[in-house]
């Protein structure tokens, strides 16, 4: 295997080989940023998984260095996001509270990636292609959602029993029923974080809201004893780099962990990807899908042996990895490098971190999960259109449904179910050759004809497979009694399957039975290889047949010439149409057809 190769499959080679030095001081401060934002998320969002912050920072430690060096981006940061940690929720809801709850966990961190080096190895980029960008809107928007109703009774110190075995709506209505146990000293605490990150925020993108959201609060923790007072803590976190354990395997486990796995796996990679080709419109790298896929799936098999949940690509910490300049995967790999070194040794402080202001960092972040611009854009284009259906109902059934990766593959089908409905239509033009301003022939197209015409020109586009061929026979069935002169164009035709051939060989047989003549013109070479292997062609008559041609319209200029022939143009009685056929060959301008 050459080093080229080699390079290609392990990105980090290639970065230490061609690496500037001039850059580092750009990773470093990249690095830096990335880590004080990244801090405070890990921990949140180790919460919405349902486990120890300290996990989160696990994930944020070795998924941060595995990914940058295996995957394709040069600034996508790999770590716990809202998204995934949701979807890992939902999962392991059975299993929380359970003795092997971590084991499974940790278990389906390692599925999750096989599954996505298994996508990567076989090539199935385009596997994202399947999950619509209106799924994706709404479910992020669901899933903002349900991130900030879900913090609501910590952000209020209200104690919930078994609260993970219960549904979004059912703790908001035990919340609504139990106001009177909230804890005002949390609430403010909340508020205040809550408070900071949004001022920060207006004040400066580049100012790290959501750490100092967390820490000032400390301060009166420390001063007021708010603690006693029923203010509920992060606790105890060791001062230790993540341990390495066997992932434990059984045959009942993987089945058990196989549907929220593949679920996780897919989200994941939309994630990673949308992010990576995002980045890359700026910087003009060249992103290789399937390597993302591998260097993402490396990442949760190596995280799964360090007690890390499933993670994927970060919009916001991959955004602020390119605004504050970072170069290469250098950058990912340092911010890892930094989280580790904090957890080493600051992590004894991070006991005095409240908890309601930890939810009030995820109910800021769920709020901004809801895309109010993509929302606006797909309602503009029709409430009962086929990307607004997808988007709400994939929303309320994040909302709704305990199985978010129920939710994921509803989405999923139904969009392709709408996109099938709206694909199964033939789209066709009817033209008519008509007289233009300065006497040469232009095409005139119309939307229907109540009488019979000399020559039509029908043009069908796009790709013709089977799921259009019932539209598109009964389409021309309606037009068989409508000319003398069919000349029907396919220079603009993808694609062609039998089933709507056979529609086409329908439509030429009953032309014929009714006295007409089908003329094809604009048939490309792998076209006319198909009409031949059909037998279409001796259906219609090679002399009725007219190559798609280099110079332009000469394809539909030479089938008006057969046309002005079969009407007899010449020596019957000239009709309108053979007037302005016969001008036919003054035609020279692109304004013509």
């Amino acid at each position: 295997m050459s080093g080229f190769t080699i390079s290609k499959h392990i990105p980090i080679l290639e970065t230490i080989r061609d690496y500037k030095k001039e850059n580092i001081r750009k990773d470093l401060i990249a690095a830096l940023t990335v880590t004080v934002v990244g801090i405070p998320q890990y921990m949140a969002y180790a919460l919405i998984a349902g486990v120890s912050p300290v996990y989160g920072l696990y994930t944020g430690i070795v998924a941060a260095i595995i990914g940058s060096a295996f995957g394709c981006s040069n600034q996508l940061i790999t770590g716990p996001t809202n998204a995934i940690c949701l979807l890992t929720a939902s999962a392991m809801i059975r299993y929380m509270g359970l003795p092997n709850a971590y084991q499974m966990l940790f278990l389906m961190t390692f599925m999750v990636g096989v599954l996505q080096v298994i996508y990567g190895v076989i090539k199935l980029g385009k596997v994202i292609d399947f999950v619509s960008h209106t799924v994706l809107v709404g479910f992020t928007a669901g899933a903002g959602v349900l991130i900030a109703l879900g913090q609501v009774n910590t952000l209020l110190g209200m104690s919930i029993k078994d609260s993970a075995a219960m549904s979004t709506m059912e703790k908001m209505y035990y919340i609504a029923t139990h106001l009177s146990q909230s804890n005002y000293y949390a609430l403010g605490l909340g508020l205040l974080t809550m408070a900071i990150i949004i001022i920060c925020k207006k004040i400066s993108k580049n100012l790290p809201g959501a750490l100092l959201g967390i820490t000032i609060p400390i301060f009166f923790i420390i001063m007021f004893a708010l603690d006693k007072k029923g203010v509920k803590l992060t606790g105890t976190i060791p001062s230790s780099l993540p341990p390495f354990k066997m992932v434990q395997f059984s045959v009942a486990s993987l089945k058990d962990m196989l549907s929220g796995a593949f679920a996780i796996s897919i989200i994941g990679l939309v994630e990673a990807i949308s992010i990576s080709k995002a980045i890359a419109t700026n910087t003009r790298q060249k992103i290789d899908s399937n390597q993302e896929f591998i260097g993402q799936g490396i990442a949760n098999i190596v995280s799964s042996f360090f007690q890390c949940f499933p993670s994927s690509g970060s919009f916001s910490r991959s955004a602020i990895n390119y605004v504050n300049g970072a170069t290469s995967r250098l950058a990912g790999i340092l911010s890892g490098v930094f989280v580790a070194l904090v957890l080493l040794f600051f992590a004894p402080y991070a006991k005095y971190i409240p908890s309601p202001c930890l939810a009030g960092v995820l109910i800021v972040t769920g709020f901004n999960l809801i895309d109010r611009k993509e929302i606006k854009k797909v309602v503009k284009s029709g409430l009962l259109s086929s990307d607004s259906i997808a988007m709400w109902v994939t929303c309320v059934l994040v909302i709704i449904l305990l199985n978010l990766d129920y939710a994921i593959y509803a989405g999923i089908v139904l969009s392709i179910v709408l996109y099938l409905k709206d694909t199964n239509k033939a789209p066709l033009k009817l033209l008519i050759p008509a007289q233009g301003p300065d006497s040469q022939v232009i095409e005139q197209e119309i939307e229907s004809i109540k009488e019979q015409v000399d020559v039509l020109i029908i043009q069908p586009e796009g790709n013709l497979y089977f799921g259009a061929a019932s539209d598109l026979g009964e389409k021309l069935e309606s037009l068989v009694r409508k000319s003398k002169v069919f000349i029907l164009r396919m220079k603009y035709v993808t694609t062609i399957d039998l089933t709507s051939l056979s529609a086409l060989k329908v439509f030429i047989r009953n032309v014929r039975e009714a006295g007409g003549i089908l003329i094809i013109s604009g048939v490309k070479a792998d076209l006319d290889l198909i009409l031949k292997k059909s037998n279409l062609d001796s259906d219609v008559g090679i002399e009725n047949i007219f190559m798609s041609e280099n110079e332009i319209f000469a394809s539909t200029t030479n089938a008006l010439e057969r046309a002005r022939a079969v009407l007899n143009c010449e020596t019957s009685e000239k009709s309108a149409a053979c007037t302005i056929i016969n001008s036919v060959s003054a035609v020279a301008n692109p304004s013509s057809f």
